[in-house]
């Protein structure tokens, strides 16, 4: 894994989660799915975060799929992360067709060809404690760090046993997770941005179905996220996908100057 960091500046943004936007508030491969089922389902999906940070490395796709007053939109992602590292990068396809590229850092967000505005050779950066649901919807995908994350608040999960999942064997986990104690396990940067999440959400429980391998590594992960906005109530099923662990991942930050410093619309 590479990052190339360097020092960059930030302006005031107003940010997109597929049309609706939020406003910002400043706020190892063992257990279960390798031993047939012997430990604690819920012991298992929280220690996920853990195994992913030994296994390094993956490629990533994700899917958020919003339903608001009848109208369904779904936006789609690909990239790469090191969740030993913490950085990652994805591509995300919006409905219309424009793409936005995304680059994750610990605290941090940018954001490329975010429109309404901002030049197409400049970036958006983002400090996502300052925002209302923590970036877990309004960029428009749920990082796999982060989703990750969420897990190590499981309130209760069952087993559901071995299930394929597009030609792999996967143990299947469904439950509910709590943001707010997900929030008090996490650490660092990944503490305070769940904690700013904690308010910006109907309901802190979200309910996940996970899925991981025989050696204990999340390989795909669905969360359904409920909050308040466009006219009524928003449903959000975020989905994140994990293959090709170990594959090299190279994440480039931005130049100072590359760095939009104004106001976005």
């Amino acid at each position: 894994m590479r990052v190339s960091r360097r020092t960059l500046t930030s302006g005031k943004v107003a940010l997109f989660a597929a049309g609706v936007t939020l406003a910002a508030s400043g706020c190892t491969g063992t257990g279960a799915a390798a031993q047939g089922g012997t430990e604690d389902a819920g012991e298992v999906v929280r220690r996920a975060p853990d195994v992913l940070a030994d296994a390094g490395t993956s490629r990533a796709t994700t899917a958020m799929q919003m339903v608001t007053g009848g109208t369904r939109i779904t936006i789609e992602g690909r990239g790469g992360f090191d969740f030993a590292g913490r950085t990652g990068e994805l591509r995300l396809t919006l409905p219309e067709g424009d793409a936005v590229t995304e680059v994750f850092v610990p605290g941090l967000l940018y954001m490329k060809n975010r429109g309404a505005g901002v030049p197409a050779d400049k970036w958006v950066r983002i400090d996502v404690d300052t925002l209302s649901d923590g970036n877990l919807v309004t960029g428009g995908a749920t990082d796999p760090l982060t989703a990750a994350e969420l897990l190590r608040g499981v309130a209760h999960a069952a087993d559901l046993g071995w299930t394929d999942v597009d030609g792999e064997s996967l143990r299947h986990y469904r439950g509910v997770t709590d943001i707010a104690v997900a929030a008090e396990r996490a650490t660092g940067e990944t503490r305070e941005q769940l904690a700013c999440a904690v308010g910006g959400f109907t309901d802190t429980r979200v309910p996940f179905d996970a899925y991981l391998d025989g050696q204990g590594r999340l390989r795909k992960v669905r969360h359904q996220f409920s909050f308040a906005g466009g006219g009524g109530g928003v449903e959000v099923a975020s989905t994140v996908t994990l293959e090709d662990f170990g594959a090299p991942v190279q994440v480039v930050l931005p130049d100072t100057g590359e760095v939009y410093a104004g106001a976005v619309a």
